[in-house]
């Protein structure tokens, strides 16, 4: 018997159909695919999120992007660059300081946004579909309390 075999005990107390990582995985999976059958224009989750992060403030610089997307300096500038050669956003020079350049939405990414808060809605809707009113609300306030 292998050394790890010896030391590999069951744990009556440990159901991982109870594990709080392995539930939000499966519904973060089942969101997933709701999100993707009903999007537009085939962007990913992040590129969505972008999108609509930049249309909240108008222009926006990369940094500051990634902040408000929840996403590190290395993610954000893949999803800007993306989006950029999708022709959604550019980036303009800050006047405030030109060292610097603020993404913003093109007309054409611009036009989006409509659209896409619509598609957000019917996602949300039909994620949380199972919950009633109040279940929906308790979700949201937990989520956001560990988040």
């Amino acid at each position: 018997m292998s050394k790890h075999a010896e030391t590999v005990t069951l744990d009556p107390d440990y159901v991982l159909d109870e594990q709080i990582g392995y539930l939000l995985r499966l519904a973060g999976q089942r969101h997933a695919a709701i999100f993707q059958a009903q999007i537009s224009d085939g962007l990913t989750p992040t590129q969505f999120s972008t999108l609509i992060r930049i249309s909240e403030h108008e222009q926006v610089s990369q940094n500051h992007l990634g902040r408000l997307a929840a996403m590190d300096v290395a993610t954000i500038k893949g999803v800007v660059d993306r989006l950029k050669a999708k022709g959604l956003v550019a980036a303009k020079p800050d006047p405030g300081d030109k060292r610097r350049s603020n993404i913003c939405l093109t007309e054409t990414g611009a036009a989006l946004i409509a659209d896409l808060k619509a598609d957000g809605l019917r996602i949300t809707e039909e994620t949380l579909a199972p919950l009633s009113a109040g279940e929906r609300k308790t979700l949201a306030r937990l989520l956001r309390k560990i988040c």
